[in-house]
């Protein structure tokens, strides 16, 4: 039976095991609605370095290694590191696992980096390429001002449709030992890359949304399900903006996702009481959602079929200047207790 469906996702023959995850948050993270889901809080966003993005490196490092230890798994046996991050080059990634001596695979999925990374070590752990593997993603809302929007100290007023920045880092390890009480990913659905002309750098939500709203709809097309198939479908970090456009598309489909879908950037901070606008983003806004909150909800199975589609917006410090429009991205994985 082949395990490619449709135009653009795979349903696995041996669904792979989430055996642990680790999330580090900021201080703005740890006042946040998810507080009490993040294993560390951090006192203060430069972690004990003298800049934000050595900053950013010790977070991944921290996070990754508790993760590992976690899973109880010795660090010879873990296959490969798949991780990604905001800064150039990814040197968040880089710098924080250069003495690990794991193969590593680098990626840049913007915003969607951690699902991108879930989806290619599925593949390579269901292909029979790989035993364990270690995947994050990050971010620094210090360290992506300077880099994308404006130094902070020039105390920039933000628009009404921006969204803040997490810092953070989600880490999860997938592996095909099936150990009791671990969530599985049984489907994955591959965005494409979609830009319907926006240019607004401060409404990121408008620019992710086409590609989720594809993504999502494609992966019920593929596998020929609906959404009540699922407990929740979650976005990465459209915020309050991209999820009102996401419903707004469904609904000249005539499809109704009113009842079961939410948005990363949506939970984790509290909008009005945090003045964070339309909500949180970044590579670490859907995974501390999901490596905190939604993984600890699997494993109590308070929910047990879950849609998790990490959004990005496909941009450069070069592009943005060049006056380029900003294209999308959305990576769909189906999580479910079996």
């Amino acid at each position: 039976m082949s395990k490619h469906c449709g135009r653009q996702s795979i349903r696995f023959e041996n669904p792979i095991a989430i055996i642990t995850s680790a999330s580090t948050v900021g201080p703005k993270e740890g006042e946040g609605p998810l507080a009490e889901y993040f294993d560390t809080i951090l006192p203060d966003s430069l972690c004990g370095e003298d800049s934000w993005e050595k900053a950013e490196s010790k977070i991944v490092k921290d996070t990754f290694e508790a993760a590992i230890a976690k899973s109880k798994i010795p660090i010879e046996n873990i296959d490969y590191v798949i991780s990604g991050d905001l800064l150039n080059q990814n040197s968040g990634s880089t710098f924080a696992i250069r003495n690990f001596s794991i193969p590593f695979w680098g990626i840049f999925g913007a915003c969607s980096t951690f699902g991108e990374g879930i989806s290619l070590g599925a593949i390579m752990i269901d292909g029979g390429f790989a035993n364990n593997i270690l995947v994050g993603a990050s971010s620094h809302f210090c360290a992506s001002e300077k880099q994308f929007r404006f130094p902070l100290e020039l105390g920039t007023q933000r628009t009404p449709t921006s969204t803040w920045t997490v810092t953070g880092q989600g880490s999860i390890i997938l592996s095909n030992d099936i150990r009791e009480n671990c969530p599985r990913i049984t489907a994955i659905t591959t965005g494409k890359v979609i830009d319907m002309g926006i240019t607004d750098v401060n409404n990121m939500g408008a620019a992710m949304a086409p590609a989720a709203f594809d993504t999502i709809y494609n992966h019920f097309t593929d596998l020929a399900i609906g959404p009540e198939y699922y407990d929740l479908i979650i976005t990465g970090d459209l915020g309050y903006v991209g999820h009102d456009l996401v419903l707004q598309m469904f609904g000249e489909k005539n499809i109704d996702l009113e009842k079961n879908y939410s948005d990363c950037g949506m939970l984790i901070f509290d909008k009005n009481s945090q003045g964070t606008n339309s909500g949180g983003s970044g590579c670490a806004c859907s995974a501390v959602t999901f490596a905190g909150y939604l993984y600890k909800k699997l494993q109590q199975h308070q929910l047990n079929k879950i849609l998790f589609v990490p959004t990005g917006a496909l941009m450069s410090q070069i592009s943005a200047q060049q006056g380029e429009t900003i294209p999308g991205i959305a990576y769909a994985v189906a999580i479910e207790n079996l």
